[in-house]
């Protein structure tokens, strides 16, 4: 039997603006630039990422992120970081080591229910881009929001625009979501962006995946 050819990786890890993530960069990428995958549940690993799925085996992993080149992972508060981060980033180089597929297919949408006038009502969590200001908007998330977001370890993605009331929703993922500074960000970086080019923009809100 041939022995496992070990890939020589560095990961180091780097605190978020939210106390409960810690992410987790490697010198090597990971997805598909543009791409991302969130697991919030160990349920969501399957058949997509094992590296995710093996990651859930830790008691205090709530949630795992995986974009371009890092790992942004969510704990619970019952332990602190200073305690299992070198664990962490040293499961994570191992495993890279000797596993070239982070992530062999994207997650599934997720399907978001609300109740409205008393009615449940179920939508998936996917983009809806229709006209010349969806797509607007989407490259402008994409130009000045996305590197900033994911230097912090999260993301945020266009949800849709309702041309009517001038609301344009967003999905926050990684460190952003639950993040006390995200409500900052939404409403003094990225509403003032989105009116500034776009005039029919109103505000903007977060539907949390």
């Amino acid at each position: 039997m041939s022995e496992q050819k070990i890939i020589p990786v560095t990961v180091y890890s780097e605190m978020t603006p939210n106390p409960s993530t810690m992410k987790f960069v490697a010198n090597k990428m990971l997805i598909e630039d543009g791409q991302t995958a969130e697991y919030l549940s160990l349920e969501d690993t399957k058949d997509s990422s094992k590296l995710a799925e093996e990651l859930f085996q830790f008691p205090f992993v709530k949630g795992v992120f995986i974009a371009r080149n890092f790992i942004t992972v969510t704990k619970n508060d019952r332990i602190k970081w200073e305690y299992v981060t070198n664990e962490l980033r040293v499961f994570i180089t191992n495993y890279l080591s000797v596993n070239l597929n982070v992530v062999t297919k994207l997650p599934e949408p997720k399907v978001k229910e609300e109740v409205k006038e008393g009615k449940t009502v179920s939508h998936t969590i996917a983009p809806i881009i229709n006209s010349d200001n969806d797509r607007a908007i989407v490259d402008l998330l994409e130009e000045f929001v996305r590197p900033a977001v994911e230097g912090d370890g999260g993301a945020i993605h266009f949800q849709s625009f309702d041309e009517e009331t001038g609301k344009v929703t967003v999905v926050l993922k990684g460190a952003c979501s639950g993040c006390p500074s995200s409500t900052a960000t939404l409403k003094g970086g990225i509403e003032n962006l989105l009116r500034n080019h776009i005039p029919q923009v109103r505000e903007v809100v977060a539907l949390e995946a």
